[in-house]
């Protein structure tokens, strides 16, 4: 589902959605701006994950390493890092917890592919996945898209 969305993106990044250095056009201030967002949005369907996999705190310091990337209390690296270790939570999940974990992996990793719009796509996918089997509460959808 996701991929399918992403398709006609892939291959040709938006200079908005890349940094100064790189010669884009995003600044440093929304830079982290996004990277908040994308954690808001991973934020919002870790409930998925939780329910399926109680012991697996990745995704949640993934997400919380996206905050702290933002407001300049972590490295890139370390950043990095926790993406890594919520990818491979995913891995070991399925359904809408798989979802929640790679929405979350990609929300940390927005301070290095800020043109990356997994944690939206994938935090979506993971309401979708989960109302298919019960039906989500409508705000909780609603956010989402």
């Amino acid at each position: 589902m996701v991929e399918r969305a992403l398709a006609p993106y892939r291959g040709r990044r938006n200079p908005r959605l890349v940094t100064m250095r790189r010669g884009g056009l995003l600044d440093d201030v929304t830079h982290r701006v996004l990277a908040l967002w994308a954690a808001d949005c991973a934020h919002h369907v870790l409930e998925h994950l939780t329910a399926a996999r109680p012991a697996d705190d990745r995704p949640a310091r993934a997400v919380e390493a996206a905050r702290q990337w933002a407001r300049g209390e972590a490295t890139l690296t370390d950043a990095r890092e926790a993406a890594h270790a919520a990818h491979a939570a995913a891995l070991g999940a399925t359904g809408a917890a798989s979802d929640a974990a790679r929405a979350a992996g990609h929300a940390a990793a927005t301070g290095h592919m800020a043109d990356e719009l997994g944690p939206a796509f994938y935090a979506l996918q993971a309401v979708v996945r989960a109302s298919l089997a019960t039906p989500p509460p409508w705000r909780a959808r609603q956010w989402q898209i």
